[in-house]
């Protein structure tokens, strides 16, 4: 039997071997290091037997699936210490993540930081002892009973809901065992380095109407270096949260009374989503060819039934009435359907398409409670959303042309080194989730696929992510804490015109179905405010500031003058304020540097007598005596072209 490596090597076994003794071949080394194998491409566990010739790649913590199978026996060892900790603890499901792991318990009371560090110390002696962790199957009524003998009812519930004749694996450490599919380390001594994090409240499938859980986070790493690394790098995060950093700025608040995922924002906030709104509003109007619509926050359930949404997405959507009343309205989730009736207010023909219709749409989905954060993730939001209307050969420009809307805007705000691209397709193996057949799906994301490739955009791809009539190019980044979410999205929808009766008249006066591409160019207002926090630390370039300019005067004597250049700038609509407090100065120019504030002006007799201002700037530092109006005139220029100044000075402290 021939065993080929990653590099090309090949190594002859006379009898069936596992991965494990594949990597004790190779070396002893690599076979302490190995948390798990790549067998003809396809992850798996070391354990698992090779009968014939393959192609074998031992993977490492090094190697991201290696480090996901580390994790993922983290996950297990932390469940363990819990069912030795609490006993009347029922285990739900505990999967490794981008940044680590997590397990959700039902239990009578939360977890305290106190349980938390009492449970790292149960994994340490779990770990201590090294006990192998073995693999068995069991057929489906049998691993049913053993649950049910163990007291696992959410385990139960799990199989149950998998095919009659399936093979059930399971994990056993110690007499712990787990229902799981697996990859795991050889042993619990394989988790070297390992923190848990935080826990928080979650919800069972994440269904609010199920029971509520508590979920513990953590994380592992092959040593104690890349640990402490982590770590450090996620208490800077902390800095750097949104969540955090917005609250402290008073940009946005959440109250307990109105609800969870509905922010309320400030006036400092409400500002920085109007400058957005407005330049993304103008951008598209004047300079990208859009037209504005206004449609209604609501419809009936009629509307939702022609579009589909009814049948694929009723459990996102908020409803005023029960299901079966004919008369229920539902809160919007999108925009699409309400804009399709206003290119249907009248006949178009071939010489109107692309017809480009933009709304700054508040939308409303029922989000699960566990998945809420911050701006991040809420059930009322407003978003920067398009629907274009286009005959089927003016596809590919188009959609070339509002990926390049997207770069513009994100190149405009400093955010385009931080995304990758996805390409969003369907899920095969769940065709019942989607509009049309595989030839429909297969040449819709073919045509993605080629815009990504002409432009030359890096990118990667996802099933199951399309939308249910359309794939799309998803516009992807992190957050501080390494989560993904998606900022902007361009959809290709080549089969919801048939649903509508939409259609145009060609140039031989035939009726045709029109092609139709969703997308928005900014996204989520909310989202994109959360990520220029985080991206900037809360030091936004000068044009998004809700207050660009602070004036401190000298004393109170010149009060006067503060208010004449106060007034100057107001007058040329710069965000500016006045400190008249009796402080000194010097305390008065560290508040306004621990406020971010791009602009000092400090006022006193001479600025007064000469008509300047004196410069401090948040970028560097002390720029000097000018001229009221030559100030002016910079800082207009500077918001004009959204100009993001490098900061070339350390803040004072």
């Amino acid at each position: 039997m021939k065993i080929t490596l990653k590099d090309g090597s090949a190594l002859e076994f006379s009898e069936p071997v596992s991965a494990y003794e594949v990597a004790e071949r190779i070396s002893a080394g690599l076979a302490r290091a190995a948390c798990a194998a790549e067998v003809n491409g396809k992850v798996t566990d070391l354990r698992t037997v090779i009968d014939q010739d393959a192609s074998v790649n031992i993977l490492t913590a090094k190697d991201p699936e290696g480090l996901r199978t580390l994790r993922h026996t983290a996950s297990h060892v932390m469940a363990e210490a819990v069912k030795k900790l609490f006993p009347e603890a029922k285990v739900t499901i505990g999967p490794a993540i981008d940044e680590g792991f997590y397990y959700d318990f039902d239990v009578e009371a939360p977890f305290s930081r106190e349980d938390l560090d009492k449970i790292e110390a149960e994994m340490k002696a779990i770990i201590k002892k090294g006990n192998k962790i073995e693999r068995f199957t069991l057929p489906r009524d049998k691993a049913i009973a053993l649950m049910q003998e163990r007291k696992e009812p959410y385990k139960v519930e799990l199989i149950e809901e998998l095919p009659e004749g399936e093979e059930i694996s399971f994990y056993d450490q110690d007499g712990f065992v787990d229902l799981c599919a697996g990859p795991h380390l050889m042993s619990t001594s394989g988790v070297k380095a390992f923190k848990l994090t935080s826990s928080s409240m979650a919800y069972w499938r994440g269904d609010a109407n199920k029971a509520r859980l508590q979920r513990i986070y953590g994380t592992a790493y092959a040593d104690k270096k890349e640990l402490a690394e982590h770590l450090k790098r996620m208490e800077e995060a902390k800095l750097r949260d949104h969540n955090r950093l917005g609250r402290e700025m008073k940009l946005f608040t959440t109250v307990e009374v109105i609800g969870q995922g509905l922010p309320l924002f400030t006036p400092r906030g409400t500002k920085m989503i109007m400058k957005l709104q407005r330049w993304i509003e103008d951008l598209e109007d004047r300079e990208w060819g859009y037209v504005r619509t206004r449609t209604p926050l609501m419809a009936k359930s009629d509307l939702y039934k022609i579009s589909g949404h009814w049948d694929h997405y009723l459990d996102g959507m908020f409803l005023i009435g029960e299901p079966e009343d004919p008369d229920v309205l539902a809160l919007r989730p999108m925009t699409c359907p309400f804009q399709y009736y206003i290119y249907k207010n009248e006949q178009r023909s071939y010489k109107d398409l692309p017809y480009r219709m933009s709304e700054t749409s508040t939308l409303f989905r029922n989000e699960d409670s566990g998945e809420m954060h911050g701006l991040t993730r809420v059930r009322q939001f407003t978003i920067t959303e398009a629907h274009i209307v286009l005959a089927p050969e003016q596809a590919e420009q188009e959609l070339i042309r509002c990926m390049k809307l997207t770069k513009y805007i994100l190149t405009v705000l400093g955010l385009q080194n931080e995304v990758t691209y996805r390409l969003s397709k369907w899920d095969p193996n769940n065709r019942e989730k989607y509009l049309g057949d595989e030839e429909y799906w297969n040449n819709s994301q073919n045509a993605l696929r080629k815009v990504l490739e002409e432009e030359g955009m890096p990118y990667y791809e996802a099933d199951g992510e399309a939308a249910f009539y359309g794939p799309k190019i998803d516009t992807q980044a992190k957050n501080v804490y390494g989560k993904e979410d998606t900022m902007c999205t361009v959809q290709l929808d080549c089969a919801i015109a048939e649903n509508f009766d939409m259609y145009y008249i060609d140039e031989n006066g035939e009726k045709k179905r029109p092609y139709i591409i969703h997308r928005t160019s900014l996204g989520c207002y909310e989202r994109t405010l959360a990520w220029l926090i985080e991206h900037y630390a809360g030091k936004f370039p000068t044009w998004l500031r809700p207050e660009q300019v602070r004036i401190l005067p000298i004393s109170e004597k010149y009060a006067d003058y503060a208010e004449t250049v106060r007034k100057a700038l107001f007058d040329r609509y710069v965000d500016v304020t006045v400190d008249n407090r009796s402080e000194k100065i010097g305390f008065k120019i560290r508040e306004a540097r621990l406020d971010r504030i791009p602009y000092m002006l400090i006022v006193g007799e001479k600025e007064e007598q000469d008509k300047t201002v004196s410069v401090r700037s948040r970028f560097a530092g002390d720029e000097g005596v000018k001229p009221l109006d030559e100030f002016i005139a910079a800082i207009l220029k500077e918001i004009e072209t959204k100009e993001i100044r490098e900061e070339v000075v350390q803040e004072e402290q």
